[in-house]
């Protein structure tokens, strides 16, 4: 039967005849979607219009208003009918009998019912002090009787809202966020409320109201499918459980899935999750965009004043290369290139994630619309960026929503699409398995100071769960996934090993520790041939935490914990072996002793910039070598103060060290004295890179004292504002008496920042130490620095000397 023919029964047959069509509608499977959410409300409106006609006859200055989803046109089958009988107050007595003739007819048949007698005035008085009443008013449609009345009170309520919206936007989103406290967020949850939950059908009708206010508009991309999907899954859950409910619960997805023709209740949830995170990511961006509006109106007139009416212009911070922070978001440079750089996108975000700033909408968009692939392996730009958006901790989930959201993610992840979205049937789990590795890099990032390789760290994080999105054992499965991965991402070959170690033993510490007898020898040495090193062992204990941390407060205790570090330190113990001296120099190169004879020469330093490469692995079977930044070389005759001169001038020309060395090199025979030869490599953190000749310049006043580098970096520090920033782990600092027999080891874990080296260098000259060698390495957002220091004579530190040096390098940097 057509929907016209089941229009016309209902107006023949009278409420009788309404209630069999809408049987018939609801039933017969015809129609679903928006057409049979249409064709429903058209019935109704028939219905409802007949009502009317019978009971106003004689009487002018009503009509009879559809509001909310009814007046958008969208009845589910178990929908309230939100009505109001708007009226001109001339006939009170004729319009309560006419509220009777309609509202009775409606709860005979057992429809819900939100229903109001109101004037115009009291319409818009009653709009203004309820925001829930405002919102509904917003959709308001026509059914029947005076049309220039509800004409009028739209154009008012409209008029209304945009008026009062820069008051109403901030308490609406005041209490969008109490609501998604209460609700949770439907992307995540087992058994979501589609209407009420964080990115459900409340927050997309939110939008629509935010657009009417012309303050601000949500992206459009994909929000009417993700709505119109929400709205198909709750008319199924109706049809299912035959209440007007919008909690998926358990028991009924199964029936839901099949009533939408799904595969099963995963592909149902997964289609509910996507919906809700386009609706989610929309509302940020939107009320992000809200703010921002309405702190440039406060703002404008000040300015105005102040600028003798000239336009401000907003003012733009540099935070990487091609990045900026404008207005309280990530923009790009005007300067930057998408379609030259593929690494912008993980620089971009690593940046927004380090400030704990937003990513701009449009700068994702531009990004994801223009830029070049990564080539296979990543330049090491791109996995030391990826490394430090990982360990930026809470920030980086924001921030990767939004490179998910343009499709970023899948492209430089295409193992992501398995994982994105998936939900997770197990109680102990409260995120899916996308937001659950998220997280686990979240909780790693707390951790980088326990571990010797945080990136090893970080990325295992991520990726320790991949093999979720394939049949078996995921553990397995992952071990697999991950060797690729990794390879792609750029890793050699030692460390791809160690990363599919650790996925595939992810669970291997919990699981031994709660189940199995620690006293026996062979459950100790089995741990110990699986994880291989106790630098693989560090890292697993680390990810073990990290993960079950991550996954639900069910999963992780203090008596977990403690059975875990148990098994820890067992295994250790078997894994140990002989103690490690100082690292063997090689020998110099032409160049480096070319350098080092004319330092002594000349008695001041000498240095050489040039481009470093790594020559191709591998895997790559063609290619230019890659490049890795700018190695810089500097030979300076042995002299207290070297290390924190040449960090700090570095820093003052905002160049990044990526690697260091600084070591005492042996002169030929027949050159006298001692040069100590540094080889860096270093990157500029935006910009082009300084001429040698300046740096040297630099260099050589920092050695003679008439450079205050110190006074230089706080004033540049002063002239920039603070940003919120990450809250990173605190620096640690050991002592690593075994290490070496020739000099005290003391090792620094981090969080890289400008000036880090400068600092540490000048705790070490203050503390009167002789720093013999250096091993500096940055790895992503993490410094993990390794000082061989002596004492004036050149022997090692006295264990309570070494130790006191190490508290107070930890005092200053934490302070």
């Amino acid at each position: 039967m057509s929907g016209t023919d089941v229009r016309k029964d209902a107006e023949d047959s009278g409420p009788s005849g309404y209630a069999a069509a809408r049987l018939r509608l609801l039933t017969e499977g015809a129609q679903s979607g928006p057409p049979r959410r249409s064709a429903l409300a058209n019935l109704t409106d028939d219905w409802l219009t007949g009502l009317f006609a019978a009971g106003a006859e004689g009487l002018r200055g009503a009509s009879l208003i559809a509001v909310g989803g009814y007046g958008r046109g969208e009845l589910s089958p178990r929908s309230d009918l939100d009505l109001l009988l708007l009226h001109d107050g001339s006939d009170p007595a004729a319009v309560a009998a006419l509220a009777d003739r309609i509202w009775y007819p409606v709860w005979d048949l057992g429809l819900a019912l939100d229903h109001s007698v109101r004037t115009p005035a009291e319409a818009r008085k009653t709009a203004g002090e309820d925001l829930k009443v405002q919102l509904g008013l917003l959709d308001a449609r026509h059914i029947a009787g005076d049309l220039g009345l509800t004409a009028g009170l739209r154009t008012a309520v409209l008029a209304d809202w945009r008026n009062q919206a820069p008051k109403r936007l901030p308490e609406l989103q005041e209490l969008s966020a109490e609501r998604a406290e209460r609700q949770g967020e439907l992307q995540y949850l087992l058994e979501p409320d589609l209407k009420e939950a964080r990115g459900g059908l409340r927050d997309a009708t939110i939008l629509r109201a935010v657009a009417a206010s012309w303050l601000a508009d949500a992206p459009r991309e994909g929000l009417d499918d993700a709505r119109r999907r929400l709205l198909d899954a709750r008319d199924a859950l109706h049809l299912t459980t035959g209440r007007a409910t919008d909690r998926l619960a358990l028991q009924e997805q199964d029936q839901v899935a099949a009533e939408l023709g799904l595969l099963d209740a995963d592909t149902l949830l997964r289609q509910v999750y996507e919906a809700a995170r386009v609706i989610s990511y929309a509302s940020d961006v939107t009320w992000r965009e809200v703010g921002r509006v309405l702190r440039s109106r406060a703002v404008r007139p000040r300015l105005r004043a102040m600028l003798g009416g000239g336009k401000p212009t907003a003012e733009r911070s540099p935070l990487a290369e091609g990045v900026v922070e404008q207005d309280g978001e990530v923009v790009l440079a005007r300067a930057a290139r998408p379609e030259r750089d593929p690494v912008l996108p993980l620089r971009a975000a690593a940046a927004a994630a380090q400030a704990g700033l937003p990513l701009s909408l449009h700068a994702v968009r531009r990004m994801a619309a223009t830029v070049r692939p990564l080539p296979t392996p990543w330049p090491a730009e791109a996995r030391e960026q990826l490394v430090t958006l990982l360990g930026s901790g809470r920030p980086t989930v924001e921030v990767w929503e939004a490179l998910e959201a343009e499709g970023l993610i899948t492209r430089f992840l295409p193992d992501w699409e398995r994982v994105r979205c998936r939900p997770q049937r197990n109680a102990v789990h409260i995120w899916t398995v996308d937001r659950h590795l998220i997280e686990t890099a979240v909780r790693a990032s707390e951790f980088t100071r326990r571990v010797h390789r945080p990136d090893l760290l970080l990325v295992a994080a991520l990726l320790h769960d991949i093999g979720k999105g394939w049949p078996g054992d995921h553990s397995v499965a992952g071990e697999i996934i991950v060797k690729d991965v990794a390879a792609r991402i750029g890793f050699d070959r030692d460390d791809v090993a160690v990363l599919s170690t650790l996925v595939l033993h992810h669970l291997l510490l919990v699981e031994t520790a709660t189940r199995r007898d620690l006293e026996d020898p062979a459950t100790v040495r089995s741990v110990a041939d699986a994880v291989g090193s106790q630098g693989t062992l560090e890292l697993l204990h680390a990810l073990t935490e990290a993960d079950a941390l991550a996954t639900g407060p069910a999963a992780w205790s203090s008596w977990r914990g403690s059975l875990v570090a148990d098994l820890v330190k067992r295994v250790a113990a078997v894994l140990a072996g002989d103690d490690l001296d100082e690292p063997e120099a090689a020998a110099p190169t032409a160049e480096q002793e070319r350098l080092a004879i004319e330092a002594m020469a000349t008695g001041s330093p000498v240095l050489a910039l040039r481009a470093q490469t790594e020559p191709p692995t591998e895997e790559q079977l063609s290619g230019d070598p890659e490049p890795l930044g700018v190695e810089l070389l500097i030979a300076v005759p042995d002299q207290p103060g070297v290390l924190p001169a040449v960090a700090g001038v570095l820093a003052m020309h905002r160049l990044t060290v990526r690697t260091a060395e600084l070591r005492a090199l042996d002169l030929p025979d027949g050159v006298e004295g001692s040069v100590l030869l540094l080889d860096w490599r270093v990157a500029a953190e935006y910009g082009s890179l300084p001429q040698a000749a300046r740096l040297r310049a630099d260099l050589v006043r920092a050695l003679d004292g008439s450079l205050d580098i110190a006074g230089r970096l706080a004033e540049r520090d002063a002239a920039y504002p603070r940003r919120r920033g990450v809250v990173a782990p605190a620096a640690r600092v050991s002592v690593h008496p075994a290490a070496s027999r020739l000099a005290t080891v003391i090792e620094v874990r981090a969080q890289d920042a400008p000036g880090l080296l400068f600092r540490i260098g000048r705790a070490l000259e203050d503390a009167s130490v002789r720093v013999r060698s250096a091993h500096v390495s940055t790895l992503g957002a993490n410094a993990v620095d390794a000082f061989y220091v002596t004492g004036p004579e050149g022997a090692p530190l006295p264990s309570e000397e070494a130790a006191s040096v190490a508290r107070k390098l930890e005092e200053t940097l934490r302070g």
